[in-house]
């Protein structure tokens, strides 16, 4: 097939002038200037006016195509930086928005919506040392090597493109300050057992912390710790270590169980001596209290009959004493033999024979059953029994 400009059988480029001429012919049949020359196909020469407004035309098409070209469409969940010149001028949210066209103004469209991530803790080790670059120093001058993640979006886009020139560098370099602080605060076990949920939500607002104050315009999202271990040299000695641990807590439970089993019968048993020395110390002043009222109330009686209430006192005295032996020693007046009485055993054989013969008629009780009567046959007996009593005679006077 031809070209609109290529005559039949010619080969090569189109003739400029041709071309020029058939445009020419084309736009000033659309305008209508064609009815002032005849046939524009047939010679038609355009006058400077005609050209005029054809460039004019032209020149209206391009203005409005340009125009045009600073139109842009912002998705939902995005959002739109409009600069003038290199600077910020604005900010579009999701929909249609225009601009000046280049040069003057130019757009940018950031994903609000996304979720980033950046590791932290490289696997690079270090040719002096040994160790990896993630390894950092606790507060117990100890080694641990700590390996998380950093969740963030976005939440200011002029801040995130024209506040910091790599915003998120400025990420990765705020999560490893931060966790070299956190870390170097803290005890290697606190890091490694104890608290290692605390050292997230630490990380998290130390973070977030740092980029406030470089105005990044980020927002951390979450920090997510994958692993938090010992340098490789020495696990097998941090293993011995929790294991000391676990039996340390389990031996401290146990200590603390007995405690609890211990104590409350210890205090128990301090109260029940309590108790039983403030008894006793009761009775006894009681008892006290009783022998002095009663040693007045028998001096008192003393005072007024003294022979009487001292034979009385004798009485008394020999009746307990005697109510507690089993056996009497009798002195035969001026003889050298003594009777011996075992009413302990008087007592049991009356015992025995009260019991072989249940129909006997009631006889009197056991004491009285047991009584022996002794008459000392010796004259020098009685007259020593005699003197006894004239000499109590004259105590009592």
């Amino acid at each position: 097939m031809l070209g609109p400009f290529m005559a039949a059988g010619q080969e090569g480029p189109p003739d400029l002038e041709e071309m020029w001429r058939d445009f020419t012919r084309k736009l000033s049949a659309f305008v209508g200037l064609g009815k002032k020359g005849g046939d524009p196909g047939n010679g038609f020469q355009p006058d400077a006016r005609s050209a005029g407004v054809g460039v004019a035309l032209v020149a209206l098409i391009v203005v409005v195509v340009w125009l045009f070209s600073g139109s842009f469409i912002v998705q939902e969940g995005q959002k739109g930086v409009v600069t003038t010149f290199g600077r910020y001028s604005h900010t579009v949210e999701a929909g249609w928005g225009w601009r000046w066209p280049y040069p003057f103004q130019a757009e940018q469209t950031i994903d609000f919506t996304q979720t980033r991530t950046k590791e932290i803790g490289g696997i690079g080790i270090s040719p002096t040392s040994g160790l990896r670059d993630s390894a950092m120093l606790t507060q117990d001058e100890n080694i641990v090597d700590v390996r998380f993640s950093v969740q963030y979006s976005l939440k200011d886009a002029r801040a995130y493109l024209f506040e910091n020139s790599k915003p998120d560098k400025a990420v990765e370099q705020a999560a490893e300050s931060a966790v070299r602080e956190i870390v170097g605060s803290s005890r290697i076990d606190s890091v490694l057992y104890e608290q290692r949920g605390a050292l997230t939500a630490a990380l998290v607002k130390s973070i977030q912390q740092q980029l406030d104050t470089l105005n990044a315009g980020v927002l951390i999202a979450n920090v997510n710790i994958e692993s938090v271990n010992p340098p490789d040299q020495v696990t097998a000695a941090f293993s011995d270590v929790v294991k000391a641990g676990v039996d340390r807590d389990a031996l401290k439970n146990e200590g603390q169980a007995y405690a609890n089993h211990v104590i409350p019968a210890a205090q128990g048993d301090a109260a029940r001596l309590r108790e039983d020395a403030l008894a006793y110390k009761a009775r006894i002043v009681n008892a006290a209290e009783g022998d002095s009222d009663r040693f007045k109330a028998i001096y008192a009686e003393y005072q007024k009959a003294p022979g009487v209430t001292r034979d009385r006192m004798y009485i008394d005295a020999m009746q307990d004493v005697f109510s507690h032996v089993t056996k009497v020693m009798v002195d035969t007046h001026g003889g050298n033999n003594l009777i011996q009485l075992p009413l302990d055993k008087l007592t049991q054989a009356a015992a025995a024979t009260s019991a072989s013969q249940p129909a006997a008629p009631a006889q009197p009780d056991a004491a009285a059953a047991t009584t022996v009567a002794v008459s000392p046959t010796d004259p020098a007996a009685d007259a020593r029994s005699r003197d006894n009593s004239r000499g109590r005679d004259r105590d009592s006077r």
